[in-house]
């Protein structure tokens, strides 16, 4: 799969079945925000330390640049699990910044 476009505001993220890279794109934010609720509401719990992975799974999903090595979305999840919330911060932060950062 191509690296991350940091100019497109996307991120890189290394799991067990390869390294994928996660897209902020309008419609996979809307989507997101259907299933998790207010993505300013993420960012102000990720702020107060508040990571969950039931934020993170979603976002992650939905955000997936296509295609992707994961036939289901469970396989996906029980990878992210897997590597740990600790591992996951780093993406997650960047891709919270990427989205209200926004592009310059």
């Amino acid at each position: 799969m191509r690296d991350a476009n940091i100019v497109r505001g996307e991120v890189g993220l290394s799991l067990p079945s390869g390294a994928c890279v996660l897209r902020p794109t309008f419609s996979s934010l809307v989507a997101a925000e259907e299933e998790v609720g207010s993505l300013l509401a993420l960012l102000d719990r990720a702020g107060c330390g508040d990571v969950r992975l039931g934020d993170i799974g979603p976002l992650f999903w939905h955000a997936l640049r296509r295609p992707v090595p994961w036939v289901d979305r469970g396989l996906f999840e029980a990878e992210l699990v897997d590597v740990g919330l600790k591992a996951l911060i780093p993406a997650y932060r960047q891709l919270l910044a990427s989205v209200f950062g926004g592009r310059r």
